[in-house]
């Protein structure tokens, strides 16, 4: 499905401000250029596993790792920019929908699932598709409607309606990254996580089913039932991902257990299947037209809970370390790059009031989303087991915008008139910069506020005493108590105060 989605890529470069393949170089020249290049690439990641571990280490929360990259993504690129960097050597830090579709997703979405215990995940499933599916229509269809408002009452840049709901639906795309890690390390209540986690990797497929359905809608290849097919058309992208990637789980699993490659001079052999196991369903499931990120979640799941145990010692070691690097690495690249390409891309800012007023729309959609749907899972479900509003608030706060948005955004700079999709470009840009450094720096005073970290109770091995639901307990002396407060309030001023000066000196630049 996503890879339908980047055909027009093909014949544009991906950087908006390159339109002109760069000069051939003498292969010499070339080789150097290349090695320049990617040093940089590992200078930057260098460098932000070292200031990850220094915040980390010092409790900095108002500035994650993910921020932190994409600081330095944004800084080295600014600087590119301003240099006389040569263009070949730009080049190697265009964002291509490809290469993150193709190879950097991947890796995360496994080990995500990979990681994940499936009891709260699964407890919490129905709250989780009604978040992903209905949730993700209704953010849609409000950012799209209201931007189209706006623009009729002359509040913002007007756009067509098909264009406001590509626009819409591509902006719905939720990729929290920042605000899982924060959970993770400060202890969060786990079906907390779950809904987070769960509502951001399915709504990916709903977003990218409805931009597509608004794209041939305004390219008059969808006839008058839209809704309906584009409904049908999920349900089908969905239950054939989900069966894919557990089909492929299930096959491994039957494969390690069979197959008698547990023996001490077969390790390599079996470590190297594992690793193919997880590419092969993501490929299978776009080479079928479906959704690789679904496909290749339920076979990450399904691996480590029936094929992992069918490991060696040594094997089950090796996968779990390799998995988590290989993720770690592609997380924080992810950034690095998205960062450097923001810096280089050319954007639209003459229309600050469409960046504006989006900010506010789609924060009133996804306001809209979690309430009302939270409203309806909680009509469905027995008086225990209810989504608390702290967790509602926290699910409304944690719906930052990353790189689905703006690969998706970058999608339709090809598709759209060059001023309609370089004005959405340079909008989403500056709404994943913005939620990132801010909604992902101020995280850490979010559950602070809210009193949903440090709760001991939450642990996965009391899941079961609950009836399948795990709620909150926060009693005073628990781990987010007066130490994770203290660290809050101190670094509160100095956090704002940083990142505005930030947006000061963008500004100048601009």
């Amino acid at each position: 499905m996503a890879l339908e989605l980047r055909l027009a890529s093909a014949s544009p470069p991906a950087g908006g401000g390159l339109a002109q393949p760069p000069p051939l170089a003498p292969p010499g020249k070339e080789q150097q250029v290349a090695g320049v290049g990617i040093l940089l690439q590992i200078s930057m990641l260098v460098l932000s596993f070292v200031l990850g571990h220094v915040l980390r280490r010092h409790r900095f929360y108002y500035l994650p790792e993910a921020s932190a990259s994409l600081l330095i993504g944004l800084v080295v690129g600014g600087l590119a920019n301003i240099s006389n960097t040569e263009t070949n050597t730009r080049t190697w830090f265009n964002f291509h929908e490809e290469f993150f579709f193709l190879f950097l997703l991947p890796p995360i979405i496994f080990q995500s699932g990979f990681s994940l215990s499936p009891k709260p995940f699964f407890a919490n499933f129905g709250a989780i598709v009604t978040f992903a599916i209905l949730g993700t229509f209704i953010a849609s269809v409000v950012t799209g409607v209201l931007v189209y408002l706006g623009g009729l009452t002359f509040l913002m840049y007007k756009l067509p309606l098909v264009e406001c709901l590509m626009f819409g639906a591509l902006i719905s795309a939720t990729d929290p990254v920042t605000v899982l890690s924060i959970f993770q390390e400060l202890g969060s209540d786990v079906n907390l996580y779950a809904l987070v986690f769960g509502e951001s990797v399915l709504n990916d497929a709903m977003a990218i089913s409805l931009y597509r359905t608004m794209s041939s809608v305004r390219s008059h290849a969808a006839g008058g039932e839209n809704l309906f097919m584009m409904i049908l058309q999920f349900l089908e992208t969905f239950v054939g991902s989900m069966s894919s990637g557990v089909g492929v789980g299930f096959i491994s699993a039957l494969l390690f257990k069979y197959a008698g490659l547990d023996v001490d001079n077969l390790q390599n052999l079996e470590c190297c299947l594992f690793v193919l196991f997880p590419y092969f369903s993501y490929m299978l499931a776009e080479g079928l037209g479906l959704s690789g990120i679904v496909s290749i979640l339920f076979t990450g799941m399904v691996m480590k809970h029936y094929t992992y145990s069918n490991l060696s010692d040594n094997s089950q070691r090796f996968v779990s370390a390799f998995f988590h690097l290989l993720s770690s690495l592609a997380e924080t690249f992810v950034f690095i790059y998205m960062g450097f390409d923001i810096a280089m891309e050319e954007h639209s800012w003459s229309h600050v009031g469409f960046i504006f007023f989006s900010i506010i729309f789609i924060v009133v959609a996804r306001a809209a989303n979690v309430f009302s749907c939270a409203y309806l899972v909680n009509m469905s479900r027995p008086q225990h087991r209810r989504i608390p509003l702290k967790h509602q608030k926290a699910l409304w706060f944690s719906g930052l915008r990353g790189a689905m948005a703006f690969a998706l955004a970058l999608q339709s700079v090809h598709e759209l008139p060059e001023g309609h999709g370089k004005t959405i470009f340079t909008t989403t840009t500056a709404i994943v910069v913005l939620t990132v450094l801010l909604i992902g720096g101020s995280t850490g005073t979010m559950l602070e506020a809210l009193d949903v970290v440090g709760d001991e109770n939450t642990s996965i091995e009391n899941y079961e005493d609950n009836n399948g639901y795990m709620p909150p307990s926060y009693e005073e002396g628990t781990s987010s108590g007066g130490g994770l407060r203290m660290k809050l309030k101190q670094f509160h001023k100095r956090y704002l105060f940083c990142v505005f000066i930030f947006l000061e000196v963008m500004s100048q630049k601009q």
